[in-house]
C-alpha cells in the first residue's frame, strides 16, 4: 500500500530468507483458535501481501513460512502489476512470487491463492484480483479492462484500503457503479494493516459487498504467533471444505469475519453465528436465595466486552480470549433458565454499532 522499503531492508531479507524457508517445517506452529460454525470450517486468511517481486523486502517463500508459524490457514501473494521499483535487481516477472511461493505451500499444507494488485491512481484506487489463472492479462494500460481480464478468469475482486487517502479520493464514482453493476468486483477491505475504513463497512452492508480484512503485509512478520493483544489482521472465512473451490465459494457468498485489532467485524448472521461458537454458559453450579453462579467460557482467540443491555447479570462483562470466567448473577428466587441480554461492544455488525446477544443460563 503506501510503505515504501529501503533496498537495504531487501538486501537484509534475502541474506536471512533461506534459514526461514527452509526452517518452516521444523518450527513451532501456533494455531488461532476461532472455532468452526456448524456446517462450516473456519479459514484464517490473508489475502494481501507482497515480495521482493513488487515493493515488499522478503521472498515469496518467507511469506509461507510466517503464515504456518503463526496460525493461518490461507494467503495470497499479491505483488503490484504496475509498481515494480525492485525491476533492475528483480525482473518484473507477473506471478512468479506465486510460483517460488506453492512448493512451501504445499509441504506446509497453506492453501495459496494466485492473486495480484491491480495499482492505480487513487481515484479510483487499488484492486486485488484473487483466483487467477494468469496474472499478465491484467498488465493493461486502462483500469476497467484489467478488471474485466480479472473477471474473464473468474477472479474475485475487491477495493482495497478505500479510505487509505482520505474520504475525498476514496469516494464513489462513476467508474465504481459501473464495476458494481457489471458484478466486476465483489468485496471490500473493511480493514487493512492498522486501518479501519468506516465508509467500506458501509457500503459493503448496503451494497452486499463481501467484507475482508487483511494485513497488505511488506516487511518481514517477526511475530511468532497471532494473539488477541498482537495479531496480523485477518478474514475469517467460513468455507464449506478446506480446498480452494469452496473456499472462493464462500467469499462470492459473503460468509466472512474480520479480525482487526481487538474488534471482530462482519455481518450479523456470521458474528452472531461466531459468538455462539465461541462462548459457553454453564448452568449454575451454585445458587442462594438472591444470585446464581455460572461459568461462561470464551474459547476463542479474540477478547470480548459485553456490556448489559436487559435487566440481568452484570453491567460489564469482560471475557479475555481462552479463559473461563465466574460471573455473579443477583436472580433473586427467579427459577429455572436465566436469559440475560448484553450488547457485545468490540464485535462491530455496523460503524460503530456492537452486536446484540442473549447468553442462555440453563437450569441446572
Amino acid at each position: 500500500m503506501k510503505r515504501w522499503v529501503s533496498w537495504s531492508s531487501v538486501v537484509w531479507a534475502l541474506v536471512v530468507v533461506w534459514g526461514l524457508g527452509s526452517a518452516a517445517a521444523a518450527e513451532v506452529r501456533h494455531e488461532i483458535q476461532f472455532p468452526d460454525l456448524p456446517g462450516y470450517k473456519t479459514l484464517k486468511c490473508d489475502f494481501h501481501s507482497h515480495t521482493v517481486f513488487s515493493d515488499g523486502s522478503v521472498w515469496p517463500p518467507v511469506r509461507i513460512a510466517e503464515a504456518w508459524r503463526q496460525g493461518l490457514d490461507v494467503i495470497s501473494i499479491t505483488d503490484h502489476i504496475e509498481y515494480q521499483p525492485h525491476k533492475d535487481d528483480v525482473p518484473t516477472k507477473h506471478g512468479r512470487s506465486h510460483d517460488l511461493a506453492a512448493g512451501p505451500a504445499k509441504t506446509t499444507g497453506i492453501m495459496l491463492v494466485k492473486g495480484a494488485e491491480i495499482t492505480r491512481d487513487t481515484p479510483p484506487g487499488h484492486f486485488n484480483a484473487v483466483f487467477l489463472n494468469d496474472v499478465q492479462p491484467l498488465d493493461t494500460k486502462e483500469f476497467v479492462d484489467a478488471i474485466k481480464a480479472a473477471n474473464d478468469q473468474q477472479a474475485f475482486v475487491f477495493w482495497n484500503h478505500q479510505g487509505w487517502k482520505g474520504e475525498e479520493l476514496g469516494r464513489w464514482l462513476d467508474v465504481h457503479t459501473t464495476l458494481f453493476e457489471k458484478k466486476w468486483f465483489q468485496g471490500m477491505e473493511v480493514c487493512n494493516g492498522n486501518e479501519y475504513y468506516p465508509t467500506a463497512h458501509r457500503w459493503c452492508l448496503e451494497k452486499n459487498l463481501t467484507m475482508l480484512g487483511n494485513s497488505d503485509i511488506h516487511e518481514p512478520d517477526l511475530r511468532q504467533r497471532n494473539t488477541s493483544q498482537d495479531h496480523r489482521t485477518l478474514t475469517l472465512v467460513f468455507a464449506k471444505e478446506k480446498t480452494l473451490p469452496s473456499l472462493k465459494e464462500a467469499l462470492l457468498a459473503g460468509r466472512t469475519v474480520v479480525w482487526w485489532k481487538d474488534q471482530l467485524i462482519g455481518r450479523e448472521e456470521w458474528l452472531g453465528a461466531l459468538f455462539r461458537a465461541m462462548v459457553e454458559v454453564s448452568p449454575p453450579h451454585f445458587r442462594s436465595d438472591k444470585a446464581a453462579w455460572v461459568l461462561v467460557r470464551n474459547s476463542g482467540n479474540a477478547d470480548l466486552r459485553l456490556e448489559r443491555s436487559g435487566n440481568l447479570g452484570p453491567a460489564k462483562l469482560e471475557l479475555p480470549a481462552g479463559t473461563v470466567n465466574l460471573v455473579q448473577i443477583a436472580v433473586g428466587k427467579t427459577a429455572g433458565p436465566l436469559e440475560l441480554k448484553y450488547t457485545v461492544t468490540n464485535l462491530l455488525v455496523g460503524p460503530e454499532k456492537g452486536l446484540s446477544v442473549v447468553l442462555q443460563v440453563p437450569e441446572r
